[in-house]
């Protein structure tokens, strides 16, 4: 049964804005964390990425955060990647708006310095930021964490993949003591482990299992291709699914891919890690308008991108773990919306692939050596249509 924000305590102010954008149930991780959070617990939340862990997080940031002094941020969000860090800012300018005094920024690398270094002589209330930039800002003596109230630890599985728990451990001393931590993570063992033990003090853990997310089913399909066409099935896959991200192992590959898909028709834009933060900026605002049919990214991207209604993932080039593809796979399927998985297994990649499907438990599917692609199928009738083996029921990541 779903939960209505009033019903969880939600402020008037911020369920009405919610309500505006058409969103009036909360989701499981948001009926779990957010009224111990708006109480001013602790929260140790194990979630996959698209179950609404930024609502679940951002409706008690936007309710308890006070106002900041210039330089002195009240809240602190961190997160793994830039693009992450820039649609959190985006989600709590939201939540925040009916208050116009109040302030939220985004502090990554790859932007200059000037416009952050203002925003924060300004004042700024909610500061989310990477770990990297933050500490450079903490070095200039731009900003100090000593007024922080609440912290929130976003994806801290993949912070500790990043290798960036040194630095989180480093900006975490520096907050006050008695602060109020929120932890957000698909898995919490390990090093994320040492965090909770670190740095939370009784923690309310709240969790979301595959069987519990609110997306439907996601369809996964393996289709065994020849390297050489590649690029043309998965521009037949753009025509019938919509909006696609399609993955590659590497930033030349993400380029070329591009490229070749933009030469066979398809608007499609690149994103990696290699691209300006300006470049990465406008192809993301590209694809998420629909001016893109297709993003061509890197792994970088796998858990920085926070698009609605993206109907399809291409692995065009196999993930290197089980992990990486959960990741990519989570692109789609997000927050209620159906999905498609679809990975092109050239010749050549039938053995990684096969371990691949072994440690995720699928179907060993397609068969070692078929050298044909069936045709794409229209995104209407391809449930109906698409053989028994090929499919799996599965949650996004």
């Amino acid at each position: 049964m779903s939960s209505s924000f009033a019903d969880l305590g939600v402020p008037a102010e911020v369920a009405r804005s919610l309500r505006v954008r058409g969103i009036t149930s909360a989701f499981p991780i948001q009926a779990l964390a957010i009224p111990p959070a708006l109480a001013g617990k602790d929260i140790c939340g194990r979630a996959p990425t698209g179950s609404g862990k930024t609502i679940a997080f951002g409706i008690p940031v936007a309710a308890r955060v006070g106002r900041a002094r210039p330089g002195s941020p009240r809240a602190l969000i961190l997160a793994p990647t830039r693009e992450l860090a820039a649609q959190i800012e985006a989600e709590m300018s939201q939540l925040m708006g009916a208050d116009r005094r109040r302030r939220v920024a985004a502090f990554y690398g790859g932007a200059g310095f000037a416009a952050q270094l203002n925003s924060l002589r300004r004042g700024v209330d909610v500061a989310v930021a990477c770990p990297g930039r933050l500490k450079d800002l903490i070095g200039r003596g731009a900003v100090t964490l000593a007024d922080v109230s609440i912290v929130v630890i976003d994806e801290a599985d993949r912070m500790a993949d990043m290798g960036f728990l040194p630095d989180v451990k480093a900006i975490l001393d520096q907050v006050r003591p008695d602060r109020q931590t929120l932890l957000f993570s698909a898995t919490l063992d390990g090093e994320v482990d040492t965090l909770v033990r670190r740095y939370q003090r009784s923690p309310v853990r709240v969790s979301v299992d595959d069987d519990e997310q609110t997306s439907p089913s996601t369809i996964h399909h393996w289709v065994d291709t020849m390297r050489e066409d590649r690029v043309a099935v998965a521009a037949g896959l753009v025509a019938s699914h919509g909006s696609t991200v399609v993955f590659c192992r590497t930033k030349h590959g993400a380029d070329r891919v591009a490229k070749q898909l933009v030469a066979a028709g398809v608007k499609a834009v690149a994103l990696h890690g290699g691209r300006t933060q300006s470049q990465r900026e406008r192809a993301l605002k590209a694809f998420s308008s629909g001016r893109a049919q297709a993003l061509v990214a890197t792994d970088v991207a796998a858990r920085g991108i926070h698009v609605d209604g993206v109907g399809c993932v291409v692995h065009f080039d196999p993930p290197a773990t089980p992990k990486d593809y959960l990741h990519r796979s989570g692109r789609t399927g997000r927050a209620g919306a159906e999905g498609v998985v679809i990975s092109l297994v050239t010749p050549a990649d039938v053995a990684p692939v096969r371990a691949l499907q072994r440690a995720i438990g699928h179907p060993l599917s397609p068969k070692p050596g078929s050298k044909g692609a069936p045709e794409p199928q229209p995104s209407s009738d391809r449930a109906s249509r698409r053989p028994r083996s090929s499919r799996r029921r599965s949650r996004a990541a």
